[in-house]
This record gives C-alpha cells, sequence and structure tokens, in this order.
C-alpha cells in the first residue's frame, strides 16, 4: 500500500470522499504527493491521520480540537495533549449533568400531565409557556 488514490485512501479509512477532501480543505490532511496529471496519491501516515481524526471525532472533539491535538502530537507535547483531554472529559461531564437535568424535568412533567383536558390545565404547555395553546 506504497501509494493510495483519494478513492482509496476514503475507503481503508471508512469515510466519504467528500470527506477527505474537506479535511484537506480544512488542513488537516495533505496528499502525500500529486502524479503529473494532478490526482493526489496518499500513504499510510495520511490513513492513520484520517482514522486519528475520526476516533477523535468520535470522543467529541471539534476539528478545531483535533487540529490542535495534532500539532500537540507533533510537538511532543503529552501534558497539554492530557489536559485536553481533561477539558473534554469536563465539557462532557457538564453536558450530561444538563441531559440529566432536563430527562428528571420532562419526566416529571409527563408524570403530572393527564393527557387530556385543556390545553391551559396542561403542566407540559404551561412549563414551556405561558399556558395557550402552540
Amino acid at each position: 500500500m506504497d501509494s493510495l488514490g483519494i478513492g482509496k485512501l476514503a475507503k481503508s479509512a471508512g469515510v466519504r470522499i467528500d470527506t477527505v477532501r474537506y479535511y484537506e480543505r480544512s488542513g488537516l490532511i495533505a496528499p502525500k504527493t500529486r502524479l503529473p496529471s494532478g490526482y493526489r496519491r496518499y500513504g499510510l501516515m495520511e490513513v492513520s491521520r484520517l482514522h486519528f481524526i475520526r476516533r477523535a471525532q468520535a470522543l467529541g472533539f471539534t476539528l478545531q480540537e483535533v487540529r490542535e491535538l495534532l500539532a500537540l502530537s507533533k510537538r511532543r507535547d503529552i501534558a497539554r495533549v492530557k489536559r485536553a483531554a481533561q477539558n473534554k472529559l469536563a465539557d462532557v461531564e457538564r453536558r450530561l449533568a444538563d441531559l440529566e437535568r432536563i430527562r428528571d424535568g420532562l419526566r416529571r412533567l409527563i408524570t403530572d400531565c393527564p393527557g387530556h383536558g385543556r390545553a391551559a390545565d396542561c403542566p407540559i404547555l404551561r412549563a414551556l409557556g405561558d399556558g395557550e395553546s402552540v
């Protein structure tokens, strides 16, 4: 697997060709070489980079944060990589707490709602506004 075209690169990384192009435009990957015809050629490093990007996104990192992780990786600044992961974890935990509060609130509203009667008496509609139909 010395040299891959964009289609084979995308397939080997489990992404679409448009995704590869987008990451390239975003500066996250670059072709290893270009043929005289202008076709891009990629190598194993680009496959690895695509896997890295996708795994980081699956963990909740934005593309900007992925870019920062890649830069830290080049500088081998492991302490800052760890801090970035800790910050991401704290953000995820905050969002989980928010979602739990939302879930609990919805549960209470659903439990309190009889599911019939006047809209003005609906606890769900009252909680969302002034009790009028939406």
